[in-house]
């Protein structure tokens, strides 16, 4: 009696791999299904499942197959018939593991081109698994040519896909395109917007209410006049994501920016690259905003995020927001009045008089004339410096050419190595699969060879990367130095600073009443970047106990009509502290005052709020000059306050610091005693301090398990630093 089956059939096609266009292989699996059937099942049902265009790589894609799945689960039918394993899958790990799935829920499996039968013919899982190893080459064959291709391209700084809004594609096989002056009209627009202290939202409305045509619209109108149809979805009103994009994209100044994302497998979504990898060449083709105002964007987006500033003010208030009173660390009040000089005062003395605070009035023509001063000082003592830069900038090209050319060549190597990688592993399947191979010593052979092929790949990949990355850092440099030498005059010669030449230079102003502070940004790239610098030229003169720096670096005269004439000494702090000079992640060469533990100020201030949350210990972190983190304590009394000399002798000590008896220190000027205090020692230099701080009430810690914490803490961060 012959038994009679329930039987589905799969069959699929796929435009990737198949030649056959018009899908008549479908046809031809369903032809040699139903002769097997007839000759081996002749009294069973078939049922036809398919998948035309479809990719085997995956099994969620495909419609036709996820419909038959749940059938053979719930054993609607009892097996299942493939022509070949290909037709199954294409993809060695899922396909194996979908394979076992079903022959465990009691599917039999027979593909009739390899002559399976599973698990019916158990020894047939060693040439199933062979089978599917195979099948699946082709697929990451076609994968890996077309990146590499991609790769070649983007590594010779070919542009590759559609251009944002503002250019327009003229020849779509070679791939150029130029500006499309209508659209780049409204770049420029919205930069200028978003420079006059516009939000996203402000400027994506008012382009709207004007009828602007969204970059969409935009697109679909050029479209249809080629007489084309155009299918994406058209939105009419401009959106806040665009305007920032917009913002950020430096495509806008001439810059090609290559391998931002990357697909870790075939049909995985894409994931962003860190920019440290991306392929960078800049002047690659006509910018359409200068790269000073885009600069200014990028400086004034980092503001806006940490002092809520907008919009244009009646008064111009340039210095609202960098301006702090050195006594009690508030804000300082602008006093903006028609018929009176711009000035500011300290903000506890405008809301509580005397009783909170003195006035530390000063004038705004008194701080341009401070900061006009510092600049002219760094210009004068920075010839050398910026003669470097304009050699730099002339030798670019020579450069970054000899740096393209290293990494086209290793990009050419890596893919020939890749080849040679894959002829190795189809002979070994080959050899495994010959009658009586010896499969141990061959699987040992192959596996040794692949690993050092692999190596190989890997050592050529981080040259290719070296090469990219040295040509990044000269290029993002020189565009930077170039930038800062066109500054320097441009800035001397106004007779008021802007707020966008503030950002750029200042971080904050503090004043006292007889003297003021100016620290800059802490990288300076936006005024000086060079990998090579005479940095004796730029510091404070030594005194006789050779300590830099201890004079006022020059004195500011507030002169008045009715009051008595006011003197501020001045100390720029950004010059007169070391420096250090290098490279960040995105390969620029930075030049900024050097703080070790200030590189840990987050962490330092976590680690701190978490000593005070969990043992109830107020405690300060500092670096060698000031408070970087602090929890338990007011934090306007010690953020960035300067340590006092009491405790610059204590840390010079190296020694864990206990007050004797009767004995009182504060970190600073007015701060709270010190419990206990232990130096930051990493690599043999003292890098800071941590403290805990004793205030009216007794401590709720055993002072034996506070002196361990504070200990153990300052031997961390100073690990830390170490790594």
């Amino acid at each position: 009696m012959v038994e009679t089956y329930r039987i589905a059939a799969y069959t699929r096609i796929s435009v990737d791999t198949e030649l056959d266009r018009d899908n008549t292989s479908i046809e031809n699996q369903k032809a040699i299904i139903s002769d097997f059937c007839r000759a081996h099942f002749p009294t069973s049902s078939v049922v036809f499942f398919e998948d035309r265009d479809h990719s085997g790589y995956t099994f969620e894609q495909r419609p036709g197959y996820m419909e038959l799945r749940p059938r053979l689960l719930d054993h609607t039918y009892d097996i299942l018939i493939v022509k070949d394993l290909s037709r199954f899958s294409r993809r060695t790990g899922k396909g194996l593991s979908e394979f076992e799935d079903l022959a465990e829920s009691g599917i039999r499996i027979i593909s009739i081109g390899e002559n399976v039968d599973y698990p019916a013919k158990r020894d047939d899982w060693m040439k199933i698994k062979l089978y599917f190893f195979v099948n699946e080459m082709p697929v990451t064959d076609a994968s890996e040519k077309v990146s590499r291709v991609i790769a070649n391209r983007q590594t010779r700084g070919e542009w590759i896909c559609s251009v944002p809004y503002g250019y327009v594609i003229t020849n779509s096989k070679k791939m150029l395109f130029e500006v499309d002056e209508g659209a780049a009209a409204v770049v420029r627009e919205i930069f200028r917007m978003y420079l006059d202290g516009w939000g996203y939202k402000k400027i994506a409305n008012h382009l709207t209410d004007q009828h602007i045509p969204t970059p969409r619209m935009h697109e679909k109108a050029r479209v249809e006049a080629r007489g084309d149809t155009y299918r994406k979805v058209i939105k009419e009103k401009w959106s806040i994501v665009t305007i920032s994009e917009m913002l950020e994209n430096d495509f806008y100044i001439g810059t090609l920016r290559q391998r931002k994302s990357k697909r870790k497998t075939i049909n995985g979504a894409q994931q962003p690259l860190d920019e440290s990898e991306h392929l960078v060449f800049e002047n690659h083709h006509t910018p359409i905003v200068d790269y000073r105002t885009f600069a200014e964007v990028q400086q004034q987006m980092k503001v806006r995020t940490t002092n809520n500033y907008r919009g244009v003010k009646k008064y111009d208030n340039m210095y609202s927001g960098l301006l702090y009173c050195g006594d009690c660390g508030e804000h300082m009040f602008a006093l903006s009045r028609a018929n009176a000089k711009e000035a500011y005062t300290c903000g506890t003395y405008h809301i509580r008089g005397r009783a909170g605070c003195t006035s530390h009035h000063i004038r705004a023509d008194v701080l341009d004339g401070i900061v006009k001063n510092y600049l002219r000082k760094v210009r004068d003592n920075s010839a050398e410096m910026i003669a470097v830069l304009e050699k730099r900038i002339k030798d670019e090209q020579a450069e970054t050419g000899d740096s393209l050319r290293a990494a086209a060549e290793f990009d050419d190597m890596i893919a020939a190595e890749r080849e040679q990688l894959k002829i190795m592993m189809r002979q070994k399947v080959r050899d495994l699969a010959r009658p009586g191979a010896n499969v141990a010593v061959l699987e040992q052979t192959y596996d040794a060879m692949i690993e050092e092929s692999e190596h190989r790949i890997e050592g050529l990949e981080n040259q290719m990367k070296l090469a990219a990355d040295s040509r990044n850092t000269v290029i993002r440099a020189n565009r930077m130095a170039k930038t800062a030498i066109e500054l320097f005059d441009e800035i001397l010669a106004k007779e008021k600073l802007d707020r966008r030449d503030l950002n750029l230079l200042l971080d904050r102003i503090i004043v006292y009443e007889d003297h003021v502070e100016v620290h800059l940004q802490d990288d300076v790239d936006a005024l000086l970047k060079t990998g090579t610098a005479d940095l004796d030229a730029l510091a404070f003169p030594e005194n006789e106990s050779g300590e830099t720096a201890p004079e006022p670096a020059m004195v500011a005269v507030q002169r008045a009509e009715k009051h008595q004439n006011k003197e501020f000494s001045v100390h720029e702090f950004s010059v007169g502290d070391p420096l250090e000079i290098y490279t960040d992640r995105e390969g620029e060469v930075i030049f900024k005052k050097y703080s070790p533990i200030g590189e840990l100020a987050q962490f330092a201030g976590q680690y701190a709020e978490t000593l005070s949350k969990t043992c109830g210990l107020a405690v300060v972190i500092c670096d060698r000059d000031a408070v970087i983190a602090s929890a338990g304590v007011p934090k306007r009394d010690y953020a960035d306050r300067k340590l006092t000399p009491e405790v610059d002798r204590i840390v010079e000590n190296r020694q864990f610091y206990i007050p004797t008896d009767g004995e009182s220190v504060s970190v600073v000027e007015g701060g709270g005693p010190v419990g206990c205090l232990m130096p930051i020692i990493t690599e043999g230099d003292i890098a800071g301090c941590v403290a805990s701080i004793h205030g009216e009430e007794k401590s709720a810690v055993a002072p034996e398990i506070e002196a361990k914490l504070i200990q153990t803490a300052a031997s961390f961060l100073g690990k830390q630093l170490e790594a």
